[in-house]
């Protein structure tokens, strides 16, 4: 081979090396294009949604349990055996209703010794009542004989012994008559005394039978025929289901926004997708030192069909309400520097306007300033697959 032919060939390799490299840097300079034009200037899919007038509603969010306002732990006054449990979980019951009984035997053989010695103290007072009568008696006469006596002995007609003895039977019938008044009021004493204990006794064998202090409902119960309970002890919990209410935890920064009376709605977590009406009953004056959190009563005017005190609901207080607020979703509110703002499609392009916000409610917010109704305000679909920048082409998927 000669010189020539070894030139031709080392240029062919070095022409198809270039070849190589080219095609190379043409696919490199292709994918850099490609993936300009996507991060770039490909249209990000939106979702998307025109500025309206509408109602919107301001609510505070808080987290608590269903409690009754008026609840009652049935307990016996006295220590006792129970021998009777009346009613049970679940069971409506109405003030007045027995609901429990404890063994009375030995109370009612004290109420039954506690009337005879009160009827034997009452028989002592008429028999001194009767014993007065007789000393009054006796004393009249004696004190008629000493004035007799007395008159007679001034005259010198009777001696000094019969004066003596008038005398003497007048003190002695004086005496008999004080005694027998001192004894019926000690007999009186008795009678109080024995009354007393009669009222003191009756009164305990009333513990026996323990009733319901109001209409309401048994919510649990915690003994059974047999058990031996002291007071304080609880038989049977009962609540008054006439004004039920969640106490719900709110964090203090809501408090100013909050007043009783303002209108709420109620959503228990076993029923996610209703909503009972309700109002705030009432504001607790102190707050969580570790939560930061204060308690609101809401009161609720209808229960679930199915319920139970202590499960666990969501209330929505309402603190503003506007019929013609400029709404937009709350997904399309983005935040630049701490300044609210949202995209708007402009010709098919995003163009960013700052906002100034107003109230906001479960879905929507209103928009005071930088937006105006008619406006198709846009968001990412897929943050992930796109962000909006200025001026990024845009491809809503539906207009609602």
């Amino acid at each position: 081979m000669g010189t020539d032919d070894r030139n031709r060939g080392a240029g062919m390799r070095l022409a198809m090396r270039a070849m190589a490299v080219g095609w190379k840097l043409a696919v490199l300079a292709a994918i850099a294009v490609f993936v300009l034009y996507r991060v770039r200037y490909a249209p990000v899919s939106v979702d998307s949604q025109v500025a309206a007038v509408g109602p919107i509603a301001s609510e505070v969010m808080g987290t608590g349990t269903l409690e009754a306002r008026v609840s009652a732990t049935i307990s016996p006054k006295i220590s006792g055996l129970i021998t009777q449990v009346l009613a049970d979980q679940g069971d409506r019951v109405k003030k007045g209703q027995v609901l429990a009984t404890l063994y009375d035997g030995d109370l009612r053989q004290q109420v039954e010794m506690a009337k005879a010695d009160l009827a034997t103290a009452q028989a002592g007072v008429d028999r001194a009542a009767a014993d007065i009568a007789s000393a009054e008696a006796t004393a009249v006469q004696a004190s008629a004989s000493y004035a007799r006596n007395a008159q007679l002995f001034s005259q010198k007609l009777v001696s000094d012994d019969d004066f003596g003895k008038a005398t003497q039977e007048r003190d002695v019938a004086q005496a008999q008559l004080r005694r027998a008044q001192l004894a019926k009021v000690e007999l009186e004493r008795q009678v109080l005394k024995g009354d007393q204990t009669q009222r003191y006794y009756q009164e305990l064998l009333g513990y026996t039978s323990i009733s319901s202090p109001f209409d309401g409902l048994v919510i649990r119960r915690s003994t059974e025929p047999g058990d031996v309970i002291v007071p304080g002890s609880e038989i049977l919990q009962i609540i008054s289901t006439d004004e039920m209410w969640v106490s719900a935890w709110v964090d203090e920064t809501a408090m100013v926004s909050l007043a009783v009376n303002q209108p709420a709605r109620v959503v228990f977590r076993s029923e996610p997708d209703n909503a009972y009406d309700g109002s705030v009953a009432r504001l607790a004056p102190s707050t969580d030192r570790e939560t930061r959190e204060f308690l609101v009563d809401v009161t609720v005017k209808e229960l679930p069909k199915v319920w139970a005190v202590g499960q666990r609901a969501e209330v929505y207080i309402q603190t503003a309400k506007k019929d013609d607020a400029l709404l937009v979703p709350q997904q399309a509110v983005a935040w630049r520097k701490g300044q609210p703002g949202l995209f708007v499609s402009n010709s098919g392009h995003a163009k960013w306007h700052t906002i100034t916000l107003g109230l906001r409610g479960a879905e929507s917010v209103e928009v005071t300033d930088g937006l105006t109704a008619g406006d198709l305000v846009v968001w990412p679909l897929d943050p992930k697959n796109g962000s909006l920048t200025e001026g990024r082409a845009v491809a809503p998927v539906s207009a609602k």
